[in-house]
């Protein structure tokens, strides 16, 4: 049975282990996830492998991943969501969210976010928290929208090689909103 640290109604927050591969595989193995976070749109097997490995090694850095999330009824993987330091902000964090196809319109994106949200700025302390999306991925621009992050530029993203809808949420807009 995976442990989750953290939880909300539907989903369990747990932690990218070295035994992962193969439900990063799972993850980051299908295009439809991947196909708006690199250039090519298609995550090679070194791609898992380095991404899963990332994700590890920002929690032992940093204590934040984009942990992996998994449905507490059926126990089956939904994706990831969580954080990693926004390096040009003290404080600041970088949050995003990648959910399977299967589970795509059933409100684990918002759900799962909110949870990040909020322990980026209870736990963590936070100042900011930053967010961006690929110019075509309409469903992340309003599901930032909904969640009351502010629109502040397009910002160049390395690995699609285009700029991205950047948005950003203060630890005061936060406090407003709750």
């Amino acid at each position: 049975m995976r442990e989750y640290f953290m939880k909300t109604k539907n989903i369990g927050f747990s932690n990218w282990i070295d035994s992962d591969l193969e439900l990063a595989t799972l993850l980051w193995g299908e295009e439809d996830v991947t196909r708006f976070i690199c250039a090519t749109g298609k995550f090679t097997k070194q791609d898992i492998y380095d991404r899963l490995f990332i994700e590890i090694n920002n929690g032992v850095n940093y204590h934040v991943q984009y942990w992996p999330i998994f449905n507490l009824t059926s126990g089956e993987l939904i994706g990831c969501c969580g954080a990693r330091p926004f390096k040009s902000e003290h404080n600041s964090y970088e949050i995003g969210v990648h959910i399977r196809r299967k589970f795509w319109g059933k409100g684990f994106a918002s759900e799962s976010v909110k949870e990040v949200i909020n322990y980026c700025f209870t736990e963590l302390n936070a100042v900011k928290l930053f967010a961006g999306h690929h110019p075509k991925n309409e469903s992340s621009k309003k599901l930032l929208m909904r969640l009351g992050f502010h629109y502040i530029g397009d910002k160049f993203y390395e690995p699609t090689s285009l700029y991205h809808p950047s948005y950003e949420m203060s630890n005061l807009m936060y406090s407003e909103s709750i």
